[in-house]
């Protein structure tokens, strides 16, 4: 299904906001649609007072304030980033984007030079970049690996452990017992944010509730174990189950692809590794709340719904999680918000603590762990009587 034209700008304006100037190009390649769609949305986005136009790039109504130089890297990295911090994110990871903006506003106002580097979505592809980093001086890593599954995260236990110089995890929970339990971490309790999602369908009187999440991410993971385990815990819930949210919304090829399972009741069969018809399965368990991550692919799923015969929120009640666009949807999503930016912005204040030379900055590994809200919006209601 083609994604629609508003979805499509507000990740325009999420990443120029994010990065500042954006050739047309990178966001053609990054949506992957044609270069003439993004100049038509740039144009328009210009129009109304969004964003502005330049010659092949679009760029945000207000430039940051720049106290430090801020430094792409793709592939190849320029020399002189001595005493620079390395900033490490995925590339075309919208919601690591805004962890990573918030980083920055930190770094900046204290004058902190930057190295940005984005890694491609290849296996391993973080290492070199630290890597070489490293060999340019930097001091200090602000990290968050891609991980779509478990064994590449087990790959980077051992060297992303060995770094040499301070480092915090963004976004990232290092697994009990791996050789990054040691290691400075700031995340969101995800744990927390499916409560509330689950917390807000029973309290709505919804007892019969799916989730349909994605698969390819440590978050993803995080929810969906959330999830079995919440759900299985709630006596008022008398049926659940956990499927994948999108086709695409699993690990890549390679080796972690087989990893990553679905979760479902003992009694109920697994998903496999495709993407059900939403509205049939709800329609077979009776359900009548679904929990759906991430917020793309929810308002993705709930216009399928809607062609399936099932109307948010008369016939099933909504929760999205992340919510980067969920107020956009029709109707506007309710859903979990991760503290995104201020994931970024603690991260970064814990970094700037161990460079800082101060009395404790070298003290105890801190595991910071922010909570999420939830924003109710009109996607949830009691569910009908039979």
């Amino acid at each position: 299904m083609r994604e629609p034209v508003e979805l499509r700008r507000q990740r325009i304006l999420s990443v120029v906001e994010s990065r500042g100037a954006v050739k047309v190009s990178v966001l053609a390649a990054e949506l992957d649609v044609s270069v003439v769609t993004v100049r038509r949305d740039v144009e328009e986005l210009s129009r109304a007072g969004r964003l502005r136009r330049g010659h092949g790039v679009a760029r945000p109504v207000r430039e940051p304030v720049r106290a430090a130089r801020v430094t792409e890297v793709r592939g190849e990295g320029p020399a002189g980033d001595a005493g620079a911090v390395a900033l490490v994110v995925p590339e075309r990871h919208s919601y690591l984007y805004e962890t990573l903006h918030g980083a920055r506003s930190v770094l900046e106002e204290s004058g902190i030079r930057i190295a940005l580097h984005i890694a491609p979505p290849s296996a391993g592809a973080e290492r070199p970049l630290v890597e070489r980093a490293l060999a340019d001086g930097a001091r200090g890593l602000l990290i968050a690996p891609r991980w779509p599954g478990v064994r590449s995260e087990e790959r980077d236990h051992g060297w992303l452990a060995d770094v040499g110089v301070p480092t915090v995890l963004m976004e990232r929970r290092p697994r009990p017992g791996s050789a990054l339990h040691a290691l400075d971490s700031v995340c969101t309790d995800h744990w927390y944010g499916i409560h509330l999602a689950v917390e807000h369908l029973v309290s709505l009187g919804h007892r019969r509730i799916v989730l349909a999440a994605r698969d390819d991410s440590p978050t993803a993971r995080s929810i969906r174990a959330a999830f079995a385990e919440i759900a299985a815990a709630r006596p008022e819930v008398e049926d659940w189950t956990v499927v994948l949210s999108s086709p695409e919304a699993v690990p890549g090829p390679g080796p972690d692809a087989p990893v990553a399972t679905a979760v479902v009741p003992p009694s109920s069969p697994a998903d496999g590794r495709a993407a059900p018809d939403l509205a049939a399965l709800l329609r077979e368990r009776g359900a009548t709340g679904a929990v759906l991550h991430g917020d793309v692919d929810a308002l993705m799923l709930v216009q399928r719904l809607a062609e399936g015969g099932v109307q948010v929120p008369r016939d099933c009640s909504v929760v999205a999680y992340d919510d980067g666009v969920a107020a956009l949807g029709s109707p506007p999503l309710t859903a979990v918000a991760p503290p995104k930016a201020e994931i970024g912005r603690a991260a970064a204040e814990l970094l700037l603590h161990r460079l800082s030379g101060a009395a404790g900055a070298d003290g105890p590994v801190r595991r910071t762990e922010l909570l999420p809200t939830l924003e109710v919006r009109g996607s949830a209601q009691e569910p009908l009587t039979p």
